[in-house]
């Protein structure tokens, strides 16, 4: 991949599975800048607070549901309050669940672009990349 996104938020609890998720989007070459949080509260507190150049802004964000602290639907939840439903943030629910009401529910907020079924795959991660970004989104 010769363009890639600036960078990508993985908040998930499970250290491996973060670890493999790292992988596979480094060996896709996704892009420039992997950050994980173990927890949502973690992932919130990253977004809202600032750095050198404002305000943290990963490209996609992927969160899983069941968390300590503050689980995926209370992120998605706080991220709504302060960004809006209608952030130009790529959301992805990554997980487990098999669970119709979850997939039901995060069908249903509109903050939630995708939700897709662990692990993160080179195949899901082209499928996100290819439907949300453009050339203009993107950095050399």
């Amino acid at each position: 991949m010769n363009n890639k996104l600036n960078s990508i938020l993985l908040v998930d609890d499970d250290e491996a599975t973060n670890f493999i998720h790292q992988f596979v989007i480094q060996d896709h070459g996704a892009c420039k800048h992997i950050v994980t949080k173990l927890d949502g509260q973690e992932a919130f507190d990253y977004l809202t607070t600032p750095n050198e150049s404002g305000l943290p802004s990963p490209d996609i964000i992927f969160v899983d549901i069941n968390m300590p602290k503050l689980d995926g639907w209370g992120f998605l939840e706080k991220y709504e309050s302060e960004f809006g439903s209608n952030s130009s943030k790529i959301i992805v629910m990554l997980t487990t669940s098999l669970n119709k009401y979850d997939k039901e529910r995060a069908e249903s907020m509109n903050v939630i672009s995708e939700f897709r079924n662990k692990p993160l795959s080179p195949e899901i991660l082209d499928e996100i990349v290819e439907k949300y970004f453009t050339n203009k989104h993107m950095v050399q």
